[in-house]
């Protein structure tokens, strides 16, 4: 690596800034460029020069094109530029404080944001989404991976400050590939609560990252913090779909991606999607039968709110809780969908409190108008009332 090299690092663009290095540049300067360079000129300096000491970068010209990037990004985009000229490595992890993942909990809406835009992360938790995907994989170029990786976990490591509630998902690359391993290595100390892992074919798929996760987490001293979510994207994996959701005790959703899946079957997904059926009930199946989620594709035409409402009601009739979703104005429809309709809640409230006053007599059938009742009735009657108290449903708290 030559000296005469110059290492960037960033995007331009709102919330985020451009970095560039020059290892082989006489004497030590660092340049800052912004557009708020007035107000907060001297607080960026100020801050690459902190990330300078840190780092032990004595010597080069470090230049910062700002437009407004907050601390995390302007250190990770810094940090990114002096790992690539080698005069740092990946400094000791930062375990955050951040309450562990739920296995069982509301995954209606789960929002990808790509992991190379500060300016889309900082403002996700704002929206309301059950969960937010931070993806090194598709959305990120293979030039921009490392330094993605590098913002993804500085963003974590601050989370608190933009997510303080919903579940932190982190889409990393296939481990097949040559980013995948190097993801894990610097996401999984900084906690997400789940890893999204794409490309699942098999049950050891699974099982090699388990193996993976379970070593650097015992290196960090950290115990199975971090859950998985398979994702099945070919037809080789919908076969399999069933081993790979029963392949590892942090599986807590197995994810359907349809692009992929098309793709890789050589045909074209149409709006209705009659060509993923099959495929999508074969998971919910899978995922059923390991005593997990299922969760559905994305809608992908961003403009059309009511064939995204179709999709998420289809998806909710063949058993899946939830759908990927890649803009905010998708969480809202799909909220409506997954929610109980009035009709469903009130029919719910009368079996369950028809099925408690059958078992006062030791009766385990109870007739409700024309209709007999009987325990997986009440069950589903059950689940239906508590999702409705999950997402505050008003008459929910009635039984």
């Amino acid at each position: 690596m030559s000296e005469s090299s110059v290492f960037k690092a960033g995007c331009e663009g709102k919330s985020d800034l451009i970095v560039s290095f020059e290892p082989g540049f006489p004497g030590f300067e660092i340049v800052v460029e912004s557009s708020i360079k007035k107000l907060f000129g001297s607080l960026i300096k100020k801050t690459a020069e902190e990330a300078c000491s840190f780092f032990g970068v004595k010597a080069g010209k470090l230049s910062i094109k700002d437009d407004g990037a907050l601390d995390f990004s302007i250190w990770a985009r810094i940090e990114a530029v002096f790992r690539m000229s080698g005069k740092a490595t990946s400094p000791k992890a930062q375990i955050p404080k951040r309450e562990p993942a739920q296995k069982d909990r509301l995954r209606r809406s789960r929002l990808y944001i790509p992991g190379n835009q500060p300016d889309l992360m900082i403002n996700a938790g704002l929206f309301g989404a059950d969960s937010i995907i931070l993806d090194l994989e598709d959305s990120v170029a293979p030039s921009q991976k490392v330094e993605s990786r590098i913002l993804v976990r500085r963003m974590l490591e601050s989370a608190s400050t933009f997510f303080p509630a919903g579940e932190l998902i982190v889409r990393v690359n296939p481990l097949k590939g040559p980013f995948g391993r190097d993801d894990l290595m610097e996401i999984i100390p900084s906690l997400p609560h789940v890893i999204l892992i794409p490309k699942c074919e098999t049950a050891s798929d699974i099982v090699e990252i388990e193996q993976i996760v379970n070593q650097i987490e015992e290196k960090h001293g950290i115990q199975g913090r971090t859950l998985f979510m398979p994702l099945i994207e070919t037809g080789k994996g919908v076969v399999n779909a069933a081993g790979v959701a029963s392949a590892s005790p942090r599986n807590v959703a197995l994810c359907f991606g349809a692009e992929d899946f098309t793709r890789d079957l050589g045909i074209s997904r149409t709006k209705d999607g009659k060509e993923t059926f099959l495929a999508r009930q074969q998971i919910v199946l899978a995922a059923k039968s390991a005593n997990i989620q299922a969760i559905d594709t994305v809608f992908s035409d961003v403009g059309d709110e009511a064939g995204l409402l179709s999709s998420a009601l289809e998806a909710k009739s063949l058993g899946f809780v939830g759908k990927g979703l890649i803009h905010p104005r998708q969480i809202d429809p799909v909220h409506r969908a997954f929610a109980p309709t009035e009709q469903e809640l009130d029919d719910a409230k009368k079996i369950v409190a028809a099925f408690r006053e059958a078992e006062k007599t030791g009766s385990g059938v109870v007739a409700l108008g024309s209709k007999m009742i009987d325990a997986p009735v009440a069950e589903r009657a059950r689940k239906v009332l508590d999702l409705a108290k999950k997402i505050g449903m008003k008459g929910a708290e009635e039984i």
